[in-house]
């Protein structure tokens, strides 16, 4: 199945005069390109958010939390690593970017079925089925976003389409925990009606916002390297873009289609260095077992007026914990996903397994604090404090794992024959989708594990005497 490349669908003449390469029209594209990427990643991700943040109320109190974590996210595991891996050819992204959000609207609506003719175990089933259909929506967004920021040159360029990529998937966790906080109170129904609208604003971005990457060959830009001279070359002189999908431009060559050996070629060492080196896999195992398996069952009592005035404004019964927790936990992922779009420098290449092996510390921590209560029953004040600590550090590690590995994917540039651009485009934007399945099969493998450890944390809690969790 061959796919075809094209950004926009707009218009381009190309006998009009470029724009004069000055610091104001150079600063004016490049905050339109990071706009358009920053609400790309907000707005694909923040359904993905609403419902892990909605999971006490779509489910009822007896069902594991973590079936919902698994139909959120074996979906976009199966887009992620179907996508780059089975189709071949060039990317058809504006096909992509419509069917997704089709997608997303149809799962969202079913989402909301709940009529009171349907008994709960059918009505479980069709959320569960909504779900997956916006999970799926979800991971071919993320992995399109990923591959056309590949597009832009020079390296500067894509770099900060990645950056602000990044910042808006952190957003999306803020906005949609905030969100679902904000609306919960009208009801499963009303609340995630009120959110399917929201992917609408993807197409709307992407045909009135984005720039196209060739008007940023006029640019007087840095090169970094020559396959970066090779692009502004071949966009200082392009053959015009067709204006729908089904339209190929004229190319001197036949057309270009990676095969089978050539990704595995690519592949290969991105298994060893990104997923395998630095843990890409575990940092999301011990964050979403956290999130899904341990963060339930991290309730106290609700906190006096009295002796707490500021606390007992947030959490005015137990189940306002948990999502006290995902606010906490999304608001430090938005803060350490923007650190590269914010001008802060990539972490070392030497440092990036250093979140997992703080995710692993903190995972520790809690589910020692969930099972036995490190400061004992009676100090609620200390432990919320510990929980509160260790919940934000797991959002910095967690949002400094993606953005760096995504960054540093996108900078990299394939050696490939002289005057290969095809070629070259192709290989930037397999390897770039490549390694989205990492991700997405530490949250799947999270969300098998959360389920048991869920259930064996409350069952530890009840033994002691807390019986919080029984009754969320």
């Amino acid at each position: 199945m061959d796919e075809d490349s094209l950004v926009g669908n707009q218009d381009y003449d190309d006998a009009a005069p470029r724009e004069p390469t000055t610091s104001a029209s150079t600063r004016r594209l490049l905050l339109k390109l990071g706009c358009s990427f920053f609400l790309f990643g907000l707005i694909n991700n923040v359904l993905y958010v609403v419902i892990l943040s909605a999971a006490l109320d779509l489910v009822p109190p007896s069902t594991p939390k973590g079936i919902i974590a698994f139909c959120n996210i074996f979906p976009a595991l199966v887009a992620k690593v179907g996508w780059p891996y089975v189709l071949k050819g060039r990317i058809r992204y504006t096909r992509r970017l419509n069917g997704c959000c089709a997608i997303s609207i149809a799962g969202m609506i079913n989402d909301r079925s709940d009529a009171k003719v349907v008994a709960l175990f059918d009505s479980l089933l069709m959320r569960l089925l909504g779900i997956c259909l916006a999970s799926f929506s979800s991971g071919l967004g993320e992995l399109t976003f990923l591959q056309l920021s590949t597009r832009y040159h020079p390296s500067s360029v894509a770099g900060h389409a990645v950056g602000y990529f990044a910042s808006g998937t952190g957003a999306a966790g803020l906005v949609g925990a905030l969100l679902w906080w904000l609306v919960r109170g009208l009801g499963v129904r009303t609340g995630v009606g009120m959110s399917s609208v929201l992917p609408l604003l993807i197409p709307l971005s992407y045909y009135f916002i984005l720039p196209r990457p060739e008007v940023f060959a006029a640019l007087a830009l840095p090169s970094i390297d020559e396959e970066d001279h090779l692009d502004n070359e071949a966009t200082a002189s392009y053959t015009p873009l067709p204006t729908t999908d089904d339209d190929s431009p004229v190319m001197p060559k036949g057309p270009v289609a990676l095969s089978p050996s050539d990704k595995w070629h690519l592949v290969k060492p991105l298994l060893l260095n990104v997923i395998l080196t630095h843990a890409t896999v575990c940092v999301y195992l011990f964050e979403y077992t956290i999130n899904q398996g341990v963060a339930p069952t991290l309730v106290y009592p609700v906190p006096p007026p009295e002796k707490y005035w500021i606390l007992s404004k947030i959490v005015q019964s137990i189940r306002d914990y948990y999502p006290l927790w995902q606010l906490v936990y999304q608001t430090t992922v938005f803060l350490s996903r923007s650190s590269i779009s914010l001008g802060l420098p990539p972490l070392p290449s030497r440092l990036l397994s250093l979140p997992a092996i703080l995710q692993a510390v903190i995972l520790f921590i809690v589910v020692i604090e969930s099972a036995v209560g490190i400061f004992g029953d009676d100090s609620e004040a200390l432990s919320f404090s510990l929980v509160f600590l260790l919940i934000s550090l797991e959002g910095f590690c967690g949002g400094l794992a993606y953005v760096n590995v995504f960054y540093r994917i996108n900078q990299e540039h394939p050696h490939v024959p002289h005057g290969d651009l095809e070629r070259a485009r192709q290989e930037r934007e397999f390897k770039i989708g490549s390694i989205g399945f990492a991700d997405s099969t530490g949250i799947l493998l999270a969300s098998i594990v959360a389920v048991p450890t869920e259930l064996g944390l409350c069952r530890a809690q009840v033994a002691r005497g807390k019986k919080f969790c029984k009754s969320l």
